[in-house]
């Protein structure tokens, strides 16, 4: 299976590249941070994985433009991909009223029409194969979070883009689905989220604990394979039974 994966420089991308490498999948993976040290992945790839390719391309899927490049880029050099997993997102948190049009519109147009970009330029490729695998990483803020307005509308964007590409192109063999994880040992999460929230989250939570990265990385993968051609249009949840968060 050959796999492209946006946002895979860390976290939930980087686990899962790791995983679908050891698996003897080829990967191409995107990073938008100029700091990311792509020969350190590429170096770690190779010690996986000695027989499988992994190549790294500079992208922010929020620009369209440098999306079709990345994309014909990859095609050139992979000849075909069977598996899209659009992961990569930003968060800009404030409050609403608070909220500025650039914290707004660059979370939009990252989490929400970058991963639109990034569909419909591989559409033409799954469509003259006849079969293809979208995943869309969305979150439990899906439902509505404090302070993350532009996040939660992304992320719950996602799952009406998702659902209507199943529909138009299921009977192609083209599925998309979404994953929504909880809360995972990210950097993201380390970042962003509080003392308060993490003990609320573990109080709560019915497996008392925040998600390992392998676990998400898991139904990522499966999803994406074959193995999952008949589920179509699905928010599959990961999130150790909390659906909720305040």
């Amino acid at each position: 299976m050959k796999i492209f994966i946006t946002g895979a420089s860390r976290g939930i991308g980087y686990r899962t590249m790791t995983m679908a490498l050891e698996r003897g999948h080829d990967v191409a993976f995107t990073y938008n941070n100029p700091n990311t040290d792509v020969q350190k992945i590429l170096d770690e790839a190779k010690r996986i994985a000695p027989n499988q390719m992994c190549k790294g391309y500079k992208l922010n899927v929020r620009y369209n433009e440098e999306v079709v490049n990345v994309v014909d880029a990859v095609l050139d050099d992979f000849d075909s991909i069977d598996t899209v997993v659009n992961n990569a997102a930003i968060n800009r948190n404030n409050l609403a009223f608070s909220m500025t049009d650039e914290e707004w519109d660059e979370v939009i147009g990252t989490n929400l029409s970058g991963t639109f970009y990034v569909m419909r330029a591989f559409l033409p490729t799954f469509l003259a194969n006849r079969k293809g695998r979208f995943v869309n990483i969305s979150s439990i803020a899906k439902g509505g979070l404090s302070g993350q307005a532009n996040y939660a509308a992304s992320k719950s964007g996602l799952i009406g883009l998702s659902r209507t590409i199943a529909k138009e192109y299921g009977q192609k063999g083209i599925t998309c689905n979404v994953v929504a994880p909880g809360m995972f040992e990210t950097d993201m999460v380390k970042e962003n989220l509080s003392e308060h929230n993490r003990n609320f989250w573990i109080q709560h939570c019915p497996t008392k604990r925040l998600g390992h990265l392998e676990e998400l990385a898991e139904v990522v993968l499966f999803i994406g394979s074959d193995a999952a051609s008949f589920v179509n249009g699905q928010t599959i949840e990961v999130n150790g039974g909390l659906d909720w968060a305040d």
